[in-house]
């Protein structure tokens, strides 16, 4: 075994050894260190060629460092951690060494760190770095945890395979544990964490228990001083710390646990409060929380000191040359002697919870004065009297210069750039950087929780840099149902492509799995089953030839439906119905009254061909019949900036579907259709009728019979009368030429709100009215496009053109006037409504909105009625449902949910209310 000799820093503690692993001073207990300067008794020992000790003060080249320890890292890494190198030049004691351990032990690696001496040769030293490595987490257990809890705190504190642990980690980990338990809640929460060795070489598992205890829960909030405002009022200020309460022990959105880091917040509410009341020098003198161990509560006191009462008094604006004192009082909104709010002064000069607000800073904001800066201060204090100076810094205008996006990997660049509002040149405007984050939200292309700008100002240019990062998201979805239902099985294939790319249909290249990325709409859907097949293509544009924001849409669908008997599950398919549609549409984005609006307009051609088909929508078997319908609408969307989860804004629309007025120009007298010769009933074969004389009597084919059925008589006779004008009418003819060209206008419209009341809680509020009317009252309503009010609202298959209105708590399209005439072969069946009204509300709350999956809490009320005609229409008579419900949006699959809605009336024709109903919700949003 060699012998050392050791060296000694002067600047050092030399008798101190300190081994403890977590010490903010990394010196004083890092290791030993010794530089030892020896004094030599002979001169000829000082020159001798090689020897064991180093010459005090003297300048020594470094020859190398043997590096010797429990280390897992090879030499020269930690040669290299320790800032050395060979040929260095080193002076013993000096510099060199000190920083080589204050770099060593800065790394958090090392729990003990020596250097030696080996040997001095001439100008040559040779030292010796004896270190140990701190231990390494092999793995981790909790104790008092629950489950799906762990992998949450591991993640949080970064718990690792092969993490160092030292007395940081270990105490950090169980501050992070404790404060976390304690903003629920838990506030007597306990959390011990052990070190057990591994059989891993120099690693350690890690053994964590929590004891959590009881919620400590807030008994009584007690206020003394108050006599301006009313106890009840300031508790509910306190919006975080709320009492225990026996009458309303189910909280929604408050519970009663103590909190400190809130209590702390509410007790500055308070005093804010008062200020928005006019105390402005109001403030909370005493405060004190009593923790009650038996109980596990606290008690609070708190004592209020309320002052007079203020009012604004003079109100001056300095440094403002673009707007004028009188534009800048109307946006202020405030008067002298109107009661003094600073939270209101506050709001109306920059209000940092509503970026849309109509503020003081917006205005020069939107208006070009990035720079600008504006400040409220109180200049005098006169009785209960404060007079203000609006002390204006409206700097540079600011102009856009770089405006880029980043993270677009599928999304092409043109199409997020033609959404922008904010262009090269142009003028800073905030409001246009806000409505650039809604619209690139709306896309549906992109996650737009995690829309956020980069705004980088150059005050020395007067220029303004902006990035755009968007984080892509699944944008197609697929629909794959199958079920059992209408006497057989049913199947459904949809495949919506939100983001395609028709121009690289035919290239190769670009099926990554398909050509994605310039915005534009292809969905196909199939349904089927052994009685009825649909098929529908459609395809949209939002940016026709791609330089206005003009979309062009088409669509074209097929559907064929057999008789279908439901007794025997029989298919004739002799006997079939065909519809044919295909739609052209446009809609253009408005300037007028603002770019919020849009105009569309579409044409649809439907063709219905019927092949012996005797059940269904018409009275005749064969025949056709044809609608041409144009379609006008005007709305105004100004929802964000979620469109799965939107906060704010509204969506208003009001539309009209209308057919040509063929009865006003085709000389067709449709009151009197049932008189003419051609639509009389008339027998299709050799009949047979008893005679009031009781004998048999025949008739031919051909002969006029009257609605029973019987032949009409020659007065006085048994002879068949050829007077037409006594048979019946043949109401398949005669509704063969009402309906050869469908007539009718439709109106609607709908009212949507979005109110943000508290955090991320949203109001949703719905209205809605339709109408569907006749040009000609002879010719009379058509059996379709009607209202099918009730249920889920969704759309399965049809061949009406009918819409269903989603009201939940009643059966499906229960909600819909029936035919009440018992003479009537369609007696009881439900026919539509021609008008409808229905009001919703509905809360709304999010659990999470990832990219992933948005998923959505709610409850509502809603309420609406559909009617036969306008004179039986009353707005009043409404029935009536409320209920709660879950929204799950997958990019992949589009919007799932379900709700349990309890309607309080009976449908029609019942007398027991409807009582409790389940709606799943397939790819539809409400």
């Amino acid at each position: 075994m060699k012998q050392l000799s050791v060296i000694r820093n002067e600047n050092e503690d030399l008798e101190k050894r300190v081994n403890k692993l977590n010490n903010p001073n990394v010196l004083q207990k890092a290791t030993k260190l010794f530089f030892a300067v020896l004094l030599l008794g002979s001169i000829s020992t000082l020159k001798a060629q090689e020897t064991n000790l180093p010459e005090a003060g003297k300048q020594y080249t470094l020859a190398d460092v043997d590096v010797t320890g429990k280390i897992s890292y090879n030499k020269q890494t930690v040669i290299t951690f320790a800032g050395l190198e060979k040929g260095q030049a080193i002076t013993v004691p000096g510099d060199e060494i000190s920083n080589a351990i204050k770099k060593l032990w800065k790394l958090g690696l090392f729990n003990d760190i020596n250097f030696y001496v080996d040997r001095v040769q001439n100008d040559s030293i040779w030292l010796e770095l004896s270190i140990n490595e701190l231990p390494k987490l092999n793995e981790v257990k909790f104790n008092g945890v629950k489950k799906g809890k762990i992998d949450e705190l591991i993640k949080d504190n970064d718990l690792n395979k092969d993490k160092v642990v030292n007395e940081n980690l270990l105490t950090t980990t169980k501050n992070y544990i404790e404060n976390k338990y304690k903003k629920n809640g838990y506030y007597n929460t306990k959390v011990a964490i052990n070190t057990v060795p591994d059989t891993l070489d120099n690693h350690v598992n890690m053994v964590i228990n929590v004891d959590r205890g009881s919620k400590v829960r807030i008994s009584n909030i007690n206020v003394t001083g108050n006599s301006e405002m009313k106890t009840s009022k300031i508790k509910k200020a306190m919006s975080n710390t709320k009492e225990k309460s026996f009458m309303n022990p189910m909280r929604i959105f408050k519970s009663s646990k103590f909190i400190k880091e809130k209590y702390n917040e509410d007790l500055t509410s308070i005093v804010d409060k008062y200020k928005e009341k006019g105390f402005r020098d109001a403030r909370v003198v005493e405060e004190k929380v009593t923790y009650n161990k038996e109980k596990n509560t606290v008690d609070i006191d708190l004592k209020v000191e309320e002052g007079r009462k203020h009012y604004f008094g003079d109100i001056r604006y300095l440094g403002n040359s673009i707007y004028t004192n009188q534009q800048l009082e109307r946006v202020l909104g405030i008067q002298k002697g109107d009661v003094y709010n600073s939270k209101l002064l506050d709001e109306r000069i920059a209000n940092t919870k509503n970026p849309d607000a109509d503020d003081m800073t917006n205005l020069y904001q939107n208006n070009g004065y990035l720079f600008s800066n504006i400040n409220a201060v109180e200049v005098k204090t006169e009785n209960d009297t404060i007079d203000f100076e609006i002390r204006i810094t409206e700097g540079p205008i600011a102009y856009f210069n770089n405006v880029t996006v980043t993270g677009n990997d599928k999304t092409n660049d043109h199409v997020i750039y033609r959404e922008l509002r904010t262009k090269p040149g142009q003028k800073w405007s905030k409001e246009n950087v806000v409505r650039t984050i809604r619209e690139l939200g709306q896309l549906g292309y992109f996650d737009a929780e995690q829309l956020q700008p980069d705004v980088k100002p150059n005050g020395a240019d007067g220029t303004v840099d902006i990035n755009y990062n968007v984080v892509e998201k699944g944008s197609s979805q697929v629909e794959l149902q199958g079920g059992y239902g209408g006497g057989g099985f049913i199947g459904t294939l949809g495949l919506s492509f939100n983001n395609f790319s028709i121009r690289n249909i035919f290239n190769k290249e670009a099926y990554k799995p398909l050509p994605m990325g310039d915005g534009q709409k292809m969905a196909l859907r199939l349904q089927g089953s052994s009685y009825f097949q649909t098929y529908s293509l459609s395809f949209s544009e939002p940016w026709l030839g791609g330089k206005k924001p003009i979309s062009f849409s088409t669509s074209l669908s097929h559907s064929k439906q057999f008789l279908y008997n439901y007794s025997s599950r029989d298919v004739d398919r002799n006997q079939s119905f065909n519809i044919t549609t295909l739609s052209v549409g446009f809609a253009k984005r408005l300037s007028v009254p603002d770019d919020y609006f849009v105009f569309s307009s579409s044409a649809a051609f439907q063709y219905y061909d019927l092949n012996n088909y005797n059940t269904g929508l018409f009275t005749f078997g064969n025949g056709s019949s044809r609608n041409l319908a144009f379609t006008l609408g005007l709305s105004r969307n100004s929802k964000g900036f979620n469109p799965i989860y939107p906060t704010y804004g509204s969506e208003f629309s009001v539309s009209a579907k209308f057919t040509l007025p063929y009865s006003l120009f085709n000389g067709v007298d449709y009151g009197n259709l049932g008189n003419l010769e051609e639509n009389k009933l008339k027998a299709t074969s050799t009949g047979y009728y008893v005679g009031a004389d009781g004998n048999t009597h025949s008739y031919p084919a051909g002969t006029y019979i009257d609605s029973n059925g019987q032949p009409v008589l020659i007065p006085g006779t048994y002879i068949p009368s050829s007077d037409y004008t006594k048979a019946a009418a043949d109401q398949g003819k005669v509704d063969q030429k009402r309906f050869s060209w469908l007539e009718y206008y439709k109106i609607k419209f709908k009212a949507d709100w979005y109110t943000k009341i508290y955090d991320k809680l949203v109001l949703r509020s719905l209205g809605e009215f339709g109408f569907l009317g006749a040009y000609n009252q002879d010719r009379g309503l058509v059996p379709f496009e009607r209202y099918y009010l009730g249920g889920d609202g969704l759309a399965n298959f049809s061949m009406d053109g009918r819409e269903m209105i989603q009201l939940r708590g009643y059966p499906n399209q229960s909600l819909s006037p029936v035919i009440t005439d018992p003479t009537s072969s369609r007696y009881g069946q439900q026919i539509g409504g021609t008008i409808y009204n229905k009001f919703s509300l509905e809360l709304r709350y999010p659990i999470t909105l990832k990219p992933s999956a948005s998923i959505y809490a709610l409850t509502f009320m809603e309420a609406g009625s559909s009617f036969g005609s306008f004179k039986e229409y009353n707005p009043f008579a409404l029935q009536r449902s409320a209920g709660f419900g879950l929204r799950v949006f997958m990019p992949a699959f589009g919007l799932l949910g379900i709700d349990f809605g309890h309607g309080f009336d009976a449908v029609p024709g019942d007398t027991q209310k409807s009582g409790w109903q389940t709606h799943f919700i397939i790819g539809q949003q409400f």
